[in-house]
């Protein structure tokens, strides 16, 4: 039988079917099954070329005490501080600058991320990453629970310099389920 690679449907799932260690996957950090994936969806239409995933690094953000503004015409604001943190990939390595935050827009079971905040390199390179997201926790289309959270960071490096790669890619973010306290800890991967 024809093998299609799910790397979309597992990072969806918060990657849940990858492992336990991101640095343990496959250079691709894919892994395959038929292809009709789960629950019959097909997800390789003919000859299309399914994308695949390559893991670029683990954030560890430092956040603060949240605020809520309140509900506003767009929806129920809260603001989260992000205080610091570390990051490690492959590639890249360093620290999450203070002064960020996470913006969300709640409205229901839905919630609009959009994190704004900077991260410098270990030789010393500022990036600037906006990344936008949707969180969801309610019921899903047969009335289950379901939740879902993903996000696609945009990277800011500047130009020439040895970053400029992140500038011309597309990525996609989860929320990792290890704890740590007052963090989150993020997975990035770039899609090829």
């Amino acid at each position: 039988m024809r093998k299609a690679n799910v790397v979309i449907l597992a990072v969806m799932s918060c990657l849940t079917m990858c492992g336990e260690s991101v640095y343990g996957q496959s250079a691709t950090g894919m892994r395959h099954l038929d292809e009709t994936g789960v629950s019959g969806i097909s997800l390789c239409a003919g000859d299309a070329r399914c994308p695949s995933a390559e893991f670029v690094m683990r954030l560890t953000v430092s956040l603060g005490r949240w605020y809520d503004v309140g509900e506003t015409p767009e929806g129920y604001r809260r603001v989260i501080p992000i205080t610091g943190g570390t990051f490690e990939g492959p590639k890249l390595r360093g620290e999450i600058m203070k002064g960020g935050a996470d913006w969300q827009l709640i409205r229901g079971y839905r919630t609009s991320l959009e994190a704004i905040y900077s991260i410098k390199t270990e030789d010393g390179v500022y990036i600037h990453i906006r990344n936008k997201g949707v969180a969801y926790d309610g019921p899903d289309e047969n009335g289950e629970s379901s939740s879902y959270l993903m996000a696609s960071p945009q990277f800011e490096a500047p130009a020439g310099s040895r970053y400029d790669w992140m500038n011309n890619c597309v990525f996609i973010c989860s929320l990792d389920p290890s704890h740590v306290k007052d963090s989150i800890v993020l997975n990035i991967w770039k899609i090829k």
